[in-house]
């Protein structure tokens, strides 16, 4: 009885999802995952509405951003890192610190809860949807803000995807390195990455890949940072309740997230079968599409642009200050 009440909703995902790869083909500059958030929303909000999708979108929302987020782990190892050396580390590390201090700052000053504030930062800081689905559960956020950051998370990206190639070759001229930090530093998700680098060149794509995976490799961190943080603010501000003191928020990983850090141990221990690490990531990326495809149909446009003067600073000002950054840091730290 619940498969078919799943199945209504998670079908309707999959379509979504299979159209948005097809029309990415046609359309790389926005890739498969923005076209799924974006056929979603305007499906959602407008002829698919109907009740009986709830169930079905709710877990493609949920479980199978779960599982993407699992199966990265098996396409990155621990040896990765060296390939960029100590300055490129450096990099990351700093560039991150900056993002999460900045969207924190922000998002406080533009009046967003901090659980909006957290999700956001870690959104841009790490890796998009999976990393706002990663923090999501620790937090406990519910998942209106869910569902909304990820949709900005994700547009962001794509104005950033479109015109980080043209400012990196304004700025860095033909260093294929230095943009491929610039890119892999800054742009939100995996296939944003992949798609602003392919329009320098392959070179860039292999280097950009490598700084993005870096901050990926991040994730398990900021996970535990961010749950002891708000773990914190709930006994601070309830701390005359003895259940909340014990509810073990913040101590532990989510499921998926140890799976992640698992895979990611195995595969720089033993070196996992290419094939292994090519189908993970196939599966993943289909997980994350079909998932984004689910959180546009249950996104309620109405609410989301009624915030939309806010939220737009939001995006434009973490946005400004994970560019501004990037540029500053790759100068000091990179170009030489």
């Amino acid at each position: 009885m619940t498969v078919k009440r799943i199945l209504p909703g998670l079908g309707m995902s999959v379509v979504i999802a299979i159209i948005s790869q097809f029309l990415a083909q046609y359309i790389p500059a926005l890739g498969a995952a923005t076209i799924a958030i974006l056929l979603g929303i305007v499906g959602g909000n407008t002829f698919l509405k109907q009740p009986q999708l709830s169930r079905g979108t709710k877990f493609a929302e949920s479980k199978l951003l779960e599982y993407s987020v699992m199966l990265l782990g098996a396409t990155m190892t621990v040896q990765t890192i060296g390939k960029i050396g100590g300055w490129g580390v450096g990099f990351i590390l700093i560039q991150m610190t900056i993002t999460i201090v900045g969207a924190l700052w922000l998002g406080n000053r533009l009046g967003f809860s901090q659980n909006m504030r957290l999700l956001m930062a870690g959104g841009n800081a790490v890796c998009g949807s999976s990393a706002i689905a990663s923090i999501a559960p620790v937090i406990e956020a519910d998942e209106d803000d869910k569902g909304t950051v990820i949709t900005l998370v994700n547009l962001m990206g794509t104005v950033l995807m479109l015109t980080l190639p043209l400012l990196g070759g304004a700025i860095f001229g033909g260093s294929v390195i230095l943009k491929g930090a610039l890119i892999g530093g800054t742009l939100q998700s995996v296939g944003q990455v992949v798609a602003a680098a392919s329009m320098v060149n392959q070179t860039t794509v292999q280097f950009a890949t490598i700084f993005k995976i870096m901050r990926i490799m991040m994730l398990v961190v900021v996970v535990l940072i961010f749950g002891r943080l708000h773990k914190r603010t709930i006994e601070n501000e309830l701390a005359e309740d003895a259940e909340v003191s014990g509810n073990g928020s913040g101590h532990w990983l989510p499921w998926y997230v140890a799976g992640f850090l698992i895979l990611c141990a195995l595969n720089s221990l033993v070196t996992l079968p290419a094939i292994v690490g090519a189908t993970a990531h196939t599966i993943s990326s289909w997980f994350e599409i079909t998932a984004l495809a689910a959180i546009g149909l249950r996104l309620n446009l109405a609410n989301f642009l009624k915030a939309g003067k806010r939220l737009a600073l939001y995006g434009l000002g973490v946005g400004t200050i994970q560019v501004v950054s990037a540029l500053a840091l790759i100068t000091l730290l990179l170009r030489h």
